[in-house]
């Protein structure tokens, strides 16, 4: 008695917008799954809670760029971006095109640095610059103790 014909146009109609947006939300949602930028940060933390000299590698396979901040890791990829923030910290992010990139690659710092306020200046001047994008395939993070000067480059 309140049913509608199937053959009366307007059923039609709604049934065909109905299908297309539909199509479109599912058009709409990521074919990969996001980057892992919990993992990341947890990789960063291990080594800036540990007690003595650390390092490790975090590999981004689902990510195409990397911003590191003091307090926090982002991950973009095409998935999408994903974020997360470090438990311990504040950790210093590292440019490719500075002297902490050597001593985040495994040279000591007195062999790049001339004295412990160098590096202490270095590290801080990292840490105040904006942290910016940048294409890797893995995350380096190494923590490092020179005098009295204690920090966890990351980059």
């Amino acid at each position: 008695m309140f049913e509608a014909p199937l053959d009366a146009w307007y059923v039609w109609i709604g049934l065909a917008a109905v299908s297309g947006a539909t199509l479109g939300v599912a058009g709409g949602l990521p074919s990969a799954v996001p980057p892992d930028a919990d993992g990341s940060a947890r990789t960063v933390d291990s080594v800036a809670a540990s007690d003595h000299a650390a390092v490790e590698k975090h590999p981004l396979s689902n990510a195409k760029t990397v911003r590191v901040g003091t307090d926090s890791v982002s991950l973009r990829g095409p998935g999408g971006t994903a974020h997360a923030a470090f438990g311990y910290g504040p950790v210093t992010p590292v440019s490719s095109d500075s002297k902490l990139d050597a001593v985040l690659h495994g040279e000591p710092p007195g062999a790049v640095f001339v004295t412990p306020s160098a590096f202490e200046h270095a590290a801080r001047k990292a840490r105040e610059s904006e942290p910016h994008w940048k294409e890797t395939d893995r995350l380096l993070v190494r923590r490092v103790n020179w005098e009295g000067t204690d920090v966890v480059l990351v980059g």
